[in-house]
């Protein structure tokens, strides 16, 4: 099963473009489904269609669905939820607000990602598309889930152990609502078992995020630190979509011929900056891309004869490897802004920080008592060298 995530700035194109992908994909032969993890929903709109948080089918292999956050938040959290509601209301906040504020800071995207990988685990689709959030949503949606896993698993059996002596004492003292082991029960649930397929659904080969822009330097920008940040959590990314290019009838015109220039320009830098990705090119249309015919035909000249679910390109992944009398670790990350990046080895794991994102990786047991002793980017590849004590001392 491909699953395949589309990004990028605000109004490049990602929702069309997802959208055409699972039109020709299904086109193909290809049982596909189509889902919108964007709160702000327009997939129905390109799509011309009314879609709910149930997956319906409208057209032939191609089924599509827009999540409701809210509604996987009380499948997935909701003993957690109604326990925070009701400390709130035991403090005198009104129902509504009380509601509002138990959604806890990042629950609806871990929601929204735990119904992807619902979908995705099923048998009834063999390629599933996501139109995600603008770029910083969509990169806040992916690492969370690695982020959050690493918090839980240090905070909940401490909490747990705590509750199941203090709460029953406490019960016989104070009225405030207190957590029971239910509580902590489906929070375990959603650590132990859904976050973990999710976290491995993400960084799968099998895989991809697929980055849209447009030839303008903001949002080449913009999606190159993206793509930085996603190789730091080993998330693949396999293409780049290049949107809104002047067809060659513009230039005939010659209002258009100094902007066609630029965009030839920055075309090149694309495809510098985001080597070895291919670049897939869509031009700038004469109407909105809506609909299923209009969409199809967007996918036929995105992917040419490529199946749009085909693996594009390969990731490379952490590796921990020895080097002569070295051992080191090398960590992809392309489009790293050395200025930006910090490394840092704390216990027996790897604290890499971009500018954006921060990342801790378990080191393997042969790596985990050794020291730092240098790190340095190269051609788009952070090389992490470990030393003993004693070699640090020779070598000093």
């Amino acid at each position: 099963m491909r699953l395949v995530l589309y990004t990028g700035k605000g109004g490049v194109g990602k929702t069309t473009t997802a959208a055409a992908s699972a039109v020709c994909a299904a086109q193909r032969g290809c049982r596909t489904l189509v889902a919108s993890a964007d709160a702000a929903h327009s997939l129905g709109d390109v799509l011309e269609e009314r879609l709910s948080a149930e997956p319906r089918t409208i057209a032939p292999g191609l089924d599509a669905v827009e999540i409701d956050a809210r509604v996987e938040v009380a499948k997935h959290w909701g003993r957690i939820q109604d326990y925070v509601v009701a400390t709130f209301l035991y403090h005198g906040i009104e129902a509504v607000v009380a509601e509002e504020l138990a959604m806890l800071p990042g629950a609806e995207e871990i929601m929204t990602l735990l119904a992807v990988e619902r979908l995705a685990a099923s048998d009834d689709y063999e390629h599933v598309v996501i139109d995600c959030a603008p770029t910083d949503g969509a990169l806040r949606l992916l690492t969370l889930p690695e982020v959050a896993n690493g918090m839980l698993r240090v905070a909940l059996p401490v909490l747990e152990a705590v509750s199941g002596v203090a709460v029953p004492l406490a019960r016989r003292l104070v009225a405030v609502p207190l957590p029971d082991r239910d509580v902590f029960r489906e929070a375990e649930e959603l650590l132990t078992r859904r976050l973990g397929a999710l976290q491995r659904r993400l960084v799968d080969p099998r895989t991809s995020v697929r980055l849209v822009l447009t030839p303008e330097r903001m949002v080449i920008e913009e999606s190159r630190r993206a793509w930085t940040e996603l190789a730091l959590f080993e998330v693949p990314c396999d293409a780049v979509v290049l949107n809104r290019m002047l067809p060659p009838e513009a230039t005939e015109l010659e209002f258009f011929h100094d902007w066609k220039r630029v965009q030839e320009e920055r075309r090149r830098e694309v495809e510098e900056l985001f080597a070895p990705l291919p670049v897939l090119e869509a031009p700038l249309q004469d109407d909105e891309v809506t609909g299923l015919a209009r969409l199809a035909e967007h996918g036929r000249r995105l992917f040419g004869e490529k199946p749009p679910q085909a693996q594009l390109c390969h990731s490379p992944r952490v590796r921990f490897a020895r080097d002569g009398d070295e051992l080191v670790a090398s960590l992809p990350l392309p489009g790293a802004d050395p200025t930006h990046l910090d490394v840092a080895k704390l216990d027996d794991e790897l604290v890499v920080t971009t500018s954006g994102r921060r990342r801790r990786i378990r080191l393997p047991r042969r790596f985990a008592p050794l020291s730092l002793a240098g790190a340095r980017l190269e051609g788009g590849t952070l090389l992490v060298r470990f030393a003993s004590e004693s070699q640090r001392a020779e070598a000093g």
